[in-house]
């Protein structure tokens, strides 16, 4: 087994589409290597109108999923919790693709105001691990959960991108499984990697 150890990376973010693993993979890299685990509060007031396609629901469920995901990065960067390794199952940056397919003009207008100011008190990440499957591998994992479009190919601007292929690796997926992971975030360095776990 790794031991926590030292990591390069203070700040790893976990990214992907809805059924990706984002969050078993955050709890578990953060009881491997005993890091600050931040989720994202999936409960949203809004999504109700949303989905029943009521006019300026999508507005109000962008900005408040906008506005948690500030206060969950600002209230981290406050108590100086980067002095170990956090690790996140969300991008900040990931909520202008949702915006940008689900507003309209005078919408994003709105959106992108508001993004512009809150993003300069949002940390960015050391290291972003971006989840991939098929989508019927995702399908199957989400069974009856909405799926909403979304970009298959993420680039953050600045940080590595570890691009990990999970059609076998999932939230049962062995410890030496998970080993071998950690050892690819050890050994990133500029640029992206792509990887296929091993699954024996």
């Amino acid at each position: 087994m790794i031991s926590s150890g030292a990591l390069q990376f203070r700040y790893i973010a976990i990214e992907g589409p809805i059924g990706a693993g984002k969050t078993a993979l955050a709890e578990r890299l953060g009881t491997r290597l005993d890091a600050t685990v931040v989720l994202e509060e999936m409960e949203n007031p809004f999504l109700g109108d949303f989905y029943a396609d009521r006019p300026g629901a999508a507005l109000q469920a962008q900005l408040f999923y906008l506005l948690n995901r500030h206060r969950q990065q600002t209230t981290l960067r406050q108590a100086d919790l980067f002095s170990q390794t956090t690790i996140c199952d969300y991008v900040f940056d990931k909520d202008k693709i949702f915006a940008y397919l689900n507003l309209d003009d005078n919408e994003l207008f709105i959106y992108q105001r508001l993004y512009d100011l809150l993003v300069r008190d949002v940390p960015p990440p050391d290291l972003v691990i971006y989840l991939q499957a098929p989508t019927d591998v995702l399908l199957r994992r989400v069974h009856s959960r909405r799926m909403d479009a979304e970009a298959v190919a993420f680039q953050p601007d600045d940080a590595p991108l570890l691009v990990v292929e999970t059609s076998q690796f999932d939230s049962d997926a062995s410890d030496e499984a998970l080993d071998d992971l950690i050892k690819q975030v050890r050994g990133m360095g500029p640029g992206t990697r792509y990887y296929v776990p091993r699954t024996k």
